[in-house]
């Protein structure tokens, strides 16, 4: 079983996203575990603070060392060799292809979510990989680290279904994305299924398929 734990500010935010869909159906197939971790009760002081302002002046707050490090202590103790991940634009850019190597690893992962302008530099101490997931600024971590679960954990085997639902999928070869789809009824308001579609012709569909997959721009 796969374990996946969240240091965050905001763990209600992973209730609807967690417990529907694909997702829900892995905790129920026992395929993946998740657990939150909720920054604030590593807070300092009875009003339990998590921020302050940066050396050096300028706008906004930073999450301080200490509450992180003390969340990372305790989400090791429940899976020592999880790996620690932070969203970040200095990060590597999240693609399918490490969404496979990571779903496919034995190793448990524990998900950093930042807030404010930033957290304390001295955090990545502790962290063993940064990722991003655009060119877009976004008012925390909790949506990307949403963005990597799904896309980890519906590539575990059995999760999707079908056996070769991940494979024909979009960037699952790095080069193409998906081909156009149909479904019933054949004619929709005038616009009709691509006849070769309907032929039965399995070759012909093949062909078809891999002349209208997009590819991917570099």
């Amino acid at each position: 079983m796969k374990k996946i734990q969240v240091i965050t500010l905001f763990p209600e935010m992973f209730d609807g996203v967690l417990n529907a869909s694909m997702l829900w159906k892995a905790q129920e197939q026992k395929a993946v575990e998740f657990r939150m971790v909720n920054l604030r009760d590593f807070g300092l002081g009875p009003r339990k603070r998590v921020d302050d302002t940066p050396y050096g002046g300028g706008d906004g707050m930073l999450l301080m060392p200490e509450p992180l490090f003390a969340a990372v202590k305790d989400a090791k103790t429940y899976d020592p060799t999880a790996k620690v991940v932070i969203m970040t634009p200095r990060g590597q850019r999240w693609k399918q292809s490490l969404a496979q190597e990571w779903s496919d690893s034995e190793t448990g992962y524990i998900f950093i979510c930042g807030r404010y302008e930033g957290y304390d530099e001295r955090i990545l101490t502790v962290v063993d990989e940064q990722v991003s997931v655009g060119d877009y600024v976004l008012t925390g971590g909790e949506l990307p680290a949403m963005t990597i679960i799904d896309s980890i954990v519906r590539l575990i085997p059995g999760v999707l279904g079908g056996e070769n639902s991940a494979a024909i999928e979009s960037f699952s070869d790095g080069e193409t994305l998906e081909f156009p789809q149909y479904t019933k009824p054949a004619d929709f308001k005038g616009m009709k299924v691509p006849e070769v579609l309907l032929s039965g012709n399995h070759a012909q569909i093949a062909k078809w398929r891999e002349n209208n997959s997009a590819k991917v721009e570099k």
